[in-house]
């Protein structure tokens, strides 16, 4: 428990609101701790050594101390653990903002994928979504019932057929990606100039750690 204390503690120090500034959604999270609580916990958990002399605050950077920072949330094992939730939260809630509130996220997902690569077999399909055959099958068939996808025959291979984005399933696509980016923009546009540099910063070591 002390463990999950800590981590949230980092959260708390790092991110004013919680995660990366996002508003939460009525009841998806569990409300704000009382300050009896918060007071109890920073009574009972151990404080890290202090800076030495001159140091400053927080733990040492390549440049010197990192401001507001706890040295135990820069452990790799910490961040590891703060990263996961809040990216995962972050992802969740971005994906709540669809411009077809009866799409699935998986269904959404396979519209995204055709229209970055194009059309695909359904194999091709749920080895790009980590899905049985099967299952991507009864996916495809749902998105044809709706308009978004439609069947061809594939030239390569007689056996197979291809599935193409239809113009629906196109501006249902382009729709959902403007509708998502003008939330995030709003989100944004509440924070710092200072916290929009660090997520910006964010960004680019993200993508780096996902391309490893």
């Amino acid at each position: 428990m002390q463990g999950i204390r800590q981590l949230s503690a980092c959260a708390q120090l790092t991110s004013g609101r919680f995660g990366m500034g996002l508003p939460s959604p009525a009841g998806m999270y569990p409300p704000t701790r009382s300050l009896a609580k918060v007071m109890t916990y920073a009574n009972n958990v151990t404080p890290p050594a202090k800076p030495s002399p001159g140091s400053g605050r927080g733990a040492p950077g390549p440049d010197g101390p990192v401001s507001g920072v706890r040295p135990s949330c820069l452990r790799p094992a910490s961040l590891a653990a703060e990263l996961r939730v809040a990216l995962m939260r972050s992802v969740r809630r971005i994906r709540a903002e669809k411009s077809d509130r009866d799409l699935s996220g998986g269904q959404f997902s396979v519209l995204a994928v055709l229209d970055r690569h194009g059309p695909l077999t359904p194999r091709e399909l749920a080895d790009h979504e980590s899905v049985q055959p099967p299952s991507m099958t009864r996916t495809v068939a749902t998105l044809v019932e709706l308009g978004l996808v439609r069947r061809s025959d594939d030239p390569r291979d007689g056996r197979q057929v291809l599935v193409h984005l239809t113009e629906a399933g196109s501006a249902t696509v382009s729709l959902t990606r403007r509708q998502r980016d003008a939330w995030l923009a709003r989100r944004l546009a509440e924070l710092s100039t200072e916290d929009r540099a660090v997520l910006a910063r964010a960004s680019d070591i993200l993508v780096r750690i996902a391309d490893s």
